[in-house]
C-alpha cells in the first residue's frame, strides 16, 4: 500500500499509512536524538484519538528515525533559572497526555524501537501493547543517574511488563541493556536485525490489522482491565506524586542533567 505522509508538530512527527488499516507515527527530531518536547508530545496526544476512526485503523506503529527511537524528555537546554518549573511542566502534563492517548487507543499498538530508547522514550514504548527492537539498540531508565524520582504510573508500566525484580534492576542501576537481553526479560517481544525492523514491523502490523476488529478491541480492553488493578487510593497517590515532584526542586536533579549532558560523573549532594 502506498503511503501518504502528513507532517505534525512542524515536521517533528510524521504520520503515514504503510499498510491497509495500519497507521505509523514517526518521531523526527534527529538534532536532539528524537527527544520528546511539548510539540511532539502534543502531536501524539492529538493524533491517537484522531486515528480512533471506527475500524479503518486497526493497528498503530510508533517509531523513531535516523537510527534512534527516543532519548527521552527534552530537558537538556532549559535555563537554570526556570529549570525546575519547565522540566516539571514538560514531564507532568504533555507527557502524561501522550502516554494516556497511546494506552487508550482501542486497537493494538506497536513500538518500533529502531534505535536507543531511554527514559521517557522507553516509557512511550512500554505504553504500546507490543515492542519490536533493532539488534544493537539500547534500552534503559536513567533517573537514578539524573536525580529524578520517576512517576508511579510509569513505574507501573514496567511492573506490569517485566515484574518487580527486573523493574528494580533497571531503575536502581540506571544501566542500559541490549535488545537481545530486553527480549530475554520480556521488555520487548522481538529483537530483529536493524535492516529488517521497518519491513518486519509493517508485516506484523498488517497481520494484526487483518484480524477481527471485535476480537482485537475486546481482548485489548479485557487485558487492560485485568492489568489495571490494584491502583493506589487517592491519598496514597497524592503522596507519591508529591514525592516525585519534590525531586524537580533538588540540586541533585539539576546536577544530574548537567553531568549527563557534559558526559561526566555527577557530584551528588543529597539535596
Amino acid at each position: 500500500m502506498s503511503s501518504s505522509n502528513r507532517e505534525l508538530a512542524g515536521g517533528k512527527v510524521v504520520l503515514d499509512r504503510p499498510a491497509e488499516a495500519v497507521a505509523r507515527l514517526t518521531i523526527r527530531n534527529a538534532a536532539k536524538r528524537n527527544a520528546l518536547d511539548h510539540e511532539i508530545l502534543d502531536a501524539i496526544a492529538a493524533a491517537m484519538p484522531e486515528l480512533d476512526d471506527g475500524i479503518e485503523t486497526r493497528c498503530v506503529l510508533i517509531a523513531g528515525s535516523e537510527g534512534m527511537f527516543s532519548a527521552g524528555y527534552d530537558i537538556g537546554g532549559i535555563p537554570d533559572e526556570v529549570f525546575a518549573e519547565e522540566a516539571e511542566r514538560l514531564v507532568a502534563h504533555p507527557f502524561s497526555r501522550a502516554i494516556e492517548a497511546v494506552e487508550g487507543f482501542p486497537f493494538p499498538t506497536v513500538a518500533v524501537i529502531n534505535g536507543h530508547a531511554l527514559g521517557g522514550g522507553l516509557e512511550l514504548a512500554l505504553a504500546c501493547d507490543l515492542r519490536m527492537a533493532a539488534s544493537g539498540s539500547k534500552l534503559g531508565m536513567p533517573p537514578a543517574k539524573l536525580g529524578l524520582i520517576y512517576s508511579h504510573t510509569g513505574i507501573q508500566l514496567f511492573l506490569d511488563t517485566i515484574g518487580a525484580a527486573r523493574t528494580r534492576e533497571l531503575f536502581f542501576t540506571g544501566s542500559n541493556i541490549e535488545a537481545a537481553r530486553a527480549e530475554q526479560i520480556g521488555l520487548v517481544n522481538w529483537a530483529v536485525s536493524g535492516d529488517e525492523i521497518d519491513s518486519r514491523s509493517v508485516e506484523l502490523a498488517a497481520e494484526i490489522a487483518g484480524n477481527a476488529p471485535v476480537s482485537l478491541k475486546g481482548n485489548k480492553q479485557i487485558i487492560g482491565q485485568l492489568l489495571g488493578f490494584p491502583r493506589l487510593e487517592p491519598d496514597a497517590e497524592k503522596a507519591v506524586i508529591d514525592l516525585r515532584l519534590s525531586s524537580f526542586q533538588t540540586e541533585d536533579f539539576r546536577e544530574g542533567v548537567k553531568a549527563f549532558g557534559e558526559k561526566r560523573k555527577p557530584a551528588w549532594r543529597g539535596r
